[in-house]
């Protein structure tokens, strides 16, 4: 077999880089259900007719087909495609099951998506992704709004990760400003609004002649309103001062506010109004979130989402929300190729027991089995070679300590200080800061 091509855009990490992906995990985990969220897994397929009416992303759905599928378009069974984000699912699982649920329901969700985009540094096509999502039946008070910034920046800053801020919008304030200035397609006006970072506001204003039929003034006028940015509530005044009006302007600004000031008071520099934040996604319909991580700002958001009113209705049954996705894999990528995550050794191993002779073995697992019953993570050595080269095989793999069996006292050696002291295997423990790798 000859030796196989790299898959661009879906990573796989190291044994040490994946252990500080499980240790990112388990922070962010950890802090979601703080926060009362239940975890949920949906499957890694959904109906094609569902992904493909998504907003901009669905150009980038992947396909499942059978091998034996006709080429022609898929039916039935065969009409799906793996999940871009997990909204969608969400949305989805909610209607399968509201009968199920108690509302407000507020679940986390941690799996892998897929995106036909073009890979790059901090983009993939298979990426993990964190989610929390709160859902209630009806109408969705905008207190829980306010509350996502909260549970994202507590979850980023209990990591070893450089500071975060997370932009904050409102959907209703674009679409109330874009009405204010007569235009009549407010949607096409936010997808070019969308790309500002990254085609320029020329490029912009072009695109919205383009696409939303402004004229020079109102795509002035749209631009003036993208380049408004504050730390506290004081950019509803830069917005008031444009002089534009409208009821779905006005509704905005007070969702928005009540956001920024709730941040403000739990986190003092979390969160900035940021007004060119759109999101490319059509289905938010109010507030909207993108993160920046401090001195990766040119590589974009790592964490965004949004309010949704309309994307789980079926009916008269109507299921607004409001989620927010950290993007793991994507955070973590922009961290390792930037050298700025390390662990403290390669493998979990805290002790090898060392062998003395095949004969002995059994001892050596005897003595293993002790210190893992009390949590110590141990391994055997894999052959009774000379004490020397069993050591030697301990610090190649970052293990701190081994352990000598002995007639009458067994013996364990700290590798880096050369320390070796009597020990016994049913009261020995290491410090705590050796017992598991550290994440830093």
């Amino acid at each position: 077999m000859s030796k196989p091509t790299p898959i661009s855009g879906f990573p796989e990490w190291t044994p040490p880089q994946r252990m500080i992906e499980q240790y990112v995990l388990d922070r962010i985990r950890a802090t979601f259900e703080l926060y009362g969220f239940a975890p949920l897994e949906t499957r890694a397929v959904e109906p094609l007719d569902q992904l493909l009416r998504k907003g901009e992303t669905s150009k980038e759905v992947y396909l499942i087909r059978r091998l034996q599928a006709e080429a022609d378009s898929p039916t039935g069974d065969d009409a799906l495609g793996l999940h871009f984000d997990l909204t969608v699912p969400f949305a989805r699982y909610v209607l399968e099951n509201a009968g199920k649920l108690q509302f407000p329901f507020r679940r986390y969700q941690i799996q892998k998506v897929w995106r036909g985009e073009r890979p790059q540094e901090g983009r993939y096509r298979e990426f993990l992704q964190a989610d929390i999502d709160i859902v209630d039946r009806d109408t969705l008070a905008p207190h829980h709004e306010a509350e996502m910034p909260l549970v994202v920046g507590d979850a980023l800053r209990s990591l070893p990760i450089p500071p975060v801020r997370i932009q904050v919008n409102n959907r209703k304030i674009c679409e109330g400003f874009y009405r204010g200035v007569g235009l009549t397609d407010p949607e096409a006006a936010l997808r070019a609004v969308d790309k500002l970072d990254k085609i320029g506001p020329a490029r912009v204003a072009e695109l919205l002649a383009e696409t939303a039929g402004a004229s020079e003034a109102q795509a002035k006028a749209v631009l003036a309103l993208a380049e408004i940015s504050a730390p506290d509530a004081s950019f509803a005044d830069a917005v008031r001062a444009l002089g534009v009006t409208d009821p779905l302007l006005d509704e905005g600004i007070e969702e928005l506010v009540r956001v920024v000031e709730t941040a403000a008071e739990h986190a003092p520099g979390l969160c900035v109004a940021d007004l060119r934040i759109a999101r490319g996604l059509d289905y938010y319909t109010g507030t909207v979130y993108e993160t920046q991580m401090v001195g990766y700002e040119r590589f974009g958001s790592i964490c965004s989402g949004g309010r949704y009113d309309n994307l789980a209705s079926a009916g008269t049954a109507r299921f607004p929300g409001v989620g927010i996705s950290i993007g793991v894999t994507r955070l973590l990528g922009l961290l390792f190729g930037a050298g700025a995550l390390t662990v403290s050794r390669d493998v979990p191993t805290c002790v090898l027991v060392a062998v003395t002779s095949e004969e002995q073995r059994g001892a050596s697992n005897r003595v293993a089995e002790a210190l893992r019953s009390r949590g110590v993570p141990t391994e055997v050595s894999p052959s009774a070679a000379k004490f020397g080269k069993q050591i030697r095989y301990a610090e190649r793999r970052g293990i701190p300590y081994v352990w000598f069996p002995g007639a009458e006292q067994d013996e364990v050696k700290d590798i880096r200080s050369g320390e070796q002291v009597p020990a016994e295997a049913g009261v020995w423990m290491p410090p705590e800061v050796d017992l598991k790798p550290l994440v830093g």
